[in-house]
């Protein structure tokens, strides 16, 4: 393979890869309006890009594989296919993140919402363009919309922070076991859509370890979120 089928491979694996990335934040939306909506039948079909998501993930990991095999790439050359690599494999998680959603969408069903639906919305746009944010920084190789994905990240630790209070605090107040149920679900939707900002955020990091050959690590410094995460794993399968 020529210096210059190597590129044009390279940019067709990358297309591929930002195609991948269209799909799975259709799918973060289409989960959350899914949920508010209670439509089951729209849940459904998030569910079954799944398998789509999963194929796109194979095959773009096969011909970065290839690629590598067949042609010794220069050091920012090998960089971007390994960062093309790791990050469909943050894509493929965040696609998971959001059938996890609509998974909750049909466990929660047809039973009348505990509470109006505004926080998880809004939590959910602002993952969502973290996720879009995160692949225009790798196609443009900005570092400072780079910087500006892992800043955002926060802001989404402290919503889920608020909505742990709130939704446990629910919990607390012992009433029927199907509002304590619905609170759970609706409190692991927010721990999705937080794991979806992280995979956010490491797209961002590799991209900047692709442009400038240095790591930067991405240090979950919250310890309240931390917190929720203990209890709600002790709480998850109760409720399952």
């Amino acid at each position: 393979m020529t210096r210059e089928g190597f590129h044009r491979e390279l940019q067709s694996i990358q297309a591929e890869m930002l195609k991948m990335g269209s799909l799975v934040e259709k799918q973060i939306h289409e989960a959350v309006h899914y949920l508010s909506t209670q439509n089951l039948a729209g849940a459904q079909t998030v569910l079954e890009k799944d398998d789509i998501v999963d194929q796109m993930q194979v095959n773009i990991e096969e011909r970065c594989m290839r690629l590598i095999a067949l042609q010794q790439p220069l050091a920012s050359d090998l960089r971007t296919v390994v960062a093309i690599f790791k990050i469909t494999t943050d894509v493929e998680r965040i696609g998971d993140n959001a059938c996890n959603i609509a998974e909750l969408t049909l466990r929660i069903g047809e039973e009348p919402l505990i509470k109006p639906l505004i926080d998880i919305p809004i939590m959910a746009e602002k993952t969502k363009a973290m996720v879009r944010d995160s692949l225009t920084c790798f196609v443009e190789r900005d570092l400072e919309l780079a910087e500006a994905v892992r800043q955002a990240d926060d802001p989404i630790d402290e919503m889920y922070a608020q909505l742990f209070d709130e939704l446990i605090g629910i919990v607390l107040q012992g009433k029927s076991e199907q509002v304590s149920r619905q609170a759970i679900n609706l409190l692991l939707v927010a721990r999705y859509l937080e794991r979806i900002a992280d995979h956010a955020t490491n797209i961002a990091e590799r991209v900047m370890y692709m442009v400038t050959g240095q790591r930067v690590d991405h240090m979950d410094a919250n310890p309240e979120s931390s917190h929720a995460d203990e209890v709600l794993d002790g709480t998850e399968h109760q409720y399952h």
